[in-house]
């Protein structure tokens, strides 16, 4: 991570700028994490599916109502 620049020799509208380019960064990897923690939640579906011994042909079916569930489930605002 880069060290923050020099905050005495800023101008407030750098300031701002400075901000608002943390917070896209922050932002777009906020939403990395989620499509990540989506997959992983989706493959753990799988394992448990798997497990469970559910016949091959529908291991290897997608649903996608679950998928869509599982990634605005994360999308929503919450506590980390």
């Amino acid at each position: 991570m880069e060290a923050l620049p020099d905050l005495t020799k800023l101008g407030d509208d750098d300031l701002d700028l400075l901000i608002e380019e943390l917070e896209r960064q922050e932002s777009d990897v906020s939403y990395q994490r989620r499509m990540l923690q989506g997959k992983i939640d989706i493959l753990r579906a799988e394992r448990v599916a798997r497990k469970r011994g559910k016949p091959e042909e529908e291991l290897g079916h997608v649903d996608v109502a679950r998928l869509s569930e599982i990634l605005s489930r994360k999308a929503t605002p919450g506590p980390e």
